[in-house]
């Protein structure tokens, strides 16, 4: 399975493909801790990446984050069309050191996504953790994926949302 995304607005150019399953991971993301993460997600799923993505991050990484979850969940909601071979239903309760996160979904078409939990800190180098629902909301929105999300435990923000995304 193969999906291809691009998405132009005014704030971000995001250029996307994901193949399942698939190994390779060529991320070119203005952001060093939101790359480390897509790579997680994608590595952990059994999905091959190419991105390059550029926004506005002379503001901050918000628009960035978010139409990257887009164009994420817009391919993920390709290639479960495609296929008919992804699960509707799934979950984890994922340890990352100290963290502990849970995580559920439903390809249910009604997408939303319900976050709870906190990080200890709210930046991970450049980036604020905040955005860290917010990739998941958009990606949930756009790929028609009903989503919760649970920080259970934390002892730093790296590993929880590592916990999250892996």
């Amino acid at each position: 399975m193969k999906a291809e995304i691009v998405r132009m607005t005014d704030e971000t150019q995001i250029e996307l493909e994901l193949t399942m399953p698939g190994e390779e991971s060529l991320i070119e993301i203005e952001c060093g801790f939101l790359s480390h993460m897509v790579n997680l997600l994608c590595h952990r799923a059994n999905m091959g990446i190419k991105l390059k993505a550029k926004g506005d991050t002379e503001v901050d990484y918000h628009h960035l984050a978010e139409d990257i979850g887009i164009a994420m969940g817009e391919a993920l909601k390709s290639m479960a069309r495609q296929s008919g071979k992804i699960n509707r239903y799934g979950w984890a309760l994922l340890p990352m050191d100290g963290s502990l996160a849970r995580i559920a979904l439903d390809f249910s078409g009604r997408g939303g996504c319900f976050f709870k939990g906190d990080f200890p800190s709210e930046r991970c180098g450049g980036f604020d953790l905040e955005l860290v629902p917010e990739f998941f909301k958009a990606m949930a929105r756009s790929g028609g994926i009903t989503l919760h999300i649970a920080i259970l435990e934390a002892d730093n923000s790296h590993h929880a949302a590592e916990a999250i995304f892996t």
